[in-house]
């Protein structure tokens, strides 16, 4: 037994010089530093920490080259470095009206207050290979318009005006905010923590279904309201101070879409709302995260739980990325103990089915007449 640990431990530690062999590449050519991952690879750096729920760019950033790219890999370690730190306390909620934008845009206005801000996006990109990047050439120096040094009115806020969509949710004064990396979850879950499993949920998972709901799979019928990309200033309450100051600025995506609702025995018709946030910009996560936060609130509205997308324990359960490849991953460990136990069993019904197969039809009977 300890000869098999041993040759194990010596296989398994040559591994990891494999990886990191693998990990450096060709020697010729120079390493790939943080600082280049942080510039260069902003929207990488982005995913890494809104599912890995933690806002550091350049501890994303060593995630993200130790786990050679493996996106879901680098989220997988930063959530773990994010267990290993000390916690002070919470902050304020976020004041996103404040938003010091640098993308806004709506589909449902084409004039807003404040205007629409296009900022860098691929909306409107070609999609073609461009060669140019294959060299060193320097972009253009773009034009940029000065953002809005002051929050710019949401969408949402104008129907309001007019008492077109539903009141902007509001929790009871005595509601405990949950906390989902403290607290196990449990269903059904109040929809802040459902917000929070959302936030750090895996792209992938729910932008097939938030397209699952676009298909018909859950009748909401989004409209994008707004998009809006920017810094927002963070602040926590220090007691011994007996008020607030501000630890800094995070770049956060926030999207709220807008769906139909035809009203209830309670509710007139009227819009309702998805919503979406998370750290970056992370446009596409956030958007599939607001229609998944819609489809999911189904029985708030008394609308019939019918779709997958609809179904908070299966949407909730299977949505963290790093709970999934743990469980999917766990399988090319040895299970040898297992698979002889099933193989055993398998030999055995088989044998048994072989024996049955070869009796003559009427055997049992006869067989039981003669006893």
């Amino acid at each position: 037994m300890y000869v098999a640990v041993k040759g194990g431990e010596t296989a398994i530690a040559n591994a990891h010089r494999l990886l990191a062999d693998k990990r450096r590449g060709d020697r010729s050519l120079p390493s790939v530093t943080i600082e280049q991952i942080v510039e260069q690879f902003g929207l990488a750096i982005d995913r890494v920490m809104a599912e890995g729920s933690l806002y550091d760019r350049p501890l994303a950033a060593i995630a993200l080259k130790q786990a050679r790219g493996d996106m879901i890999e680098a989220i997988f370690i930063l959530r773990a470095h994010r267990t290993t730190l000390p916690r002070f306390g919470y902050t304020k909620p976020i004041d996103t009206a404040q938003m010091l934008v640098a993308r806004r845009v709506s589909a449902t206005y084409k004039d807003l207050p404040g205007g629409q801000l296009l900022g860098p996006t691929f909306d409107y990109t070609h999609r073609l290979i461009d060669p140019s990047l294959a060299g060193n050439t320097e972009p253009e120096t773009p034009v940029e318009r000065e953002a809005p040094d002051e929050g710019v009115m949401r969408v949402s806020e104008i129907l309001a005006q007019e008492g077109l969509i539903e009141a902007d949710g509001i929790m009871p004064g005595d509601h405990q905010t949950g906390d989902i990396t403290r607290t196990p979850l449990e269903f059904p879950m109040t929809r802040d923590s459902r917000l929070q499993a959302l936030a750090r949920g895996d792209e992938g998972f729910l932008l097939a279904l938030g397209y699952s709901t676009q298909r018909g799979y859950a009748r909401t019928h989004p409209f994008a309201g707004e998009i809006r990309i920017g810094e927002v200033e963070v602040e926590m309450d220090i007691p011994e101070l007996g008020f607030s100051v501000s630890l800094g600025r995070i770049q956060v995506t926030e999207c709220q879409m807008v769906n139909q609702f035809k009203g209830s025995a309670k509710e007139p018709p009227q819009f309702t709302r998805g919503y979406g946030l998370v750290f970056g910009q992370s446009e596409r996560k956030a958007m599939a995260m607001a229609l998944c936060d819609r489809a999911l609130r189904a029985r708030e509205f008394d609308e019939d739980v019918v779709a997958p997308a609809q179904d908070e324990e299966f949407v909730i359960s299977h949505s963290d990325n790093v709970q999934a490849t743990g469980f999917v991953e766990h399988l090319k460990l040895p299970h040898y103990v297992d698979f002889q136990a099933e193989l055993d069993l398998v030999r055995r019904m088989r044998a048994d089915y072989e024996a049955a197969k070869s009796r003559k039809p009427g055997d049992d009977a006869r067989k039981e007449a003669a006893e």
